[in-house]
């Protein structure tokens, strides 16, 4: 069986860091990361992962702008999108909603069930 490729987009390094160990360890995924979202949309075309871990809030292009960016390019469009955030009061959760994204992870999150948490969006 070929490993899962999950594309985290995060712009703090040691959250990106226990991210991927967590998928990587507890979930057998292959993980590939960025802290940057053009480097993001870059990766998502090139690689095209079979789903994408995206933080909301980030400097210069945040997870809402890139998601667009995504849905508009026939290679990324059809990649599902998880959207870990801060923000999950009821009015965001239904703006992310209405915005397509698989599902949304809350931070803090447990890194013993990020990999559930993951596979409940996705199937």
């Amino acid at each position: 069986m070929t490993k899962k490729r999950i594309l985290v987009i995060d712009d703090e390094p040691d959250l990106a860091f226990i991210i991927s160990t967590c998928l990587e360890e507890f979930g057998n995924w292959k993980v590939l990361k960025t802290e940057n979202s053009k480097e993001g949309l870059t990766l998502a075309q090139t690689e095209q992962p079979d789903v994408i871990l995206l933080d909301v809030m980030m400097p210069e292009m945040d997870g809402i702008t890139l998601l667009h960016c995504l849905k508009s390019e026939p290679k990324t469009q059809v990649i599902p999108v998880i959207f870990m955030t801060a923000k999950v009061q009821n009015s965001d959760l239904e703006q992310f909603s209405s915005l397509g994204v698989a599902g949304v992870i809350s931070k803090p999150f447990d890194p013993l069930t990020l990999v559930e948490q993951i596979t409940e969006i996705l199937y």
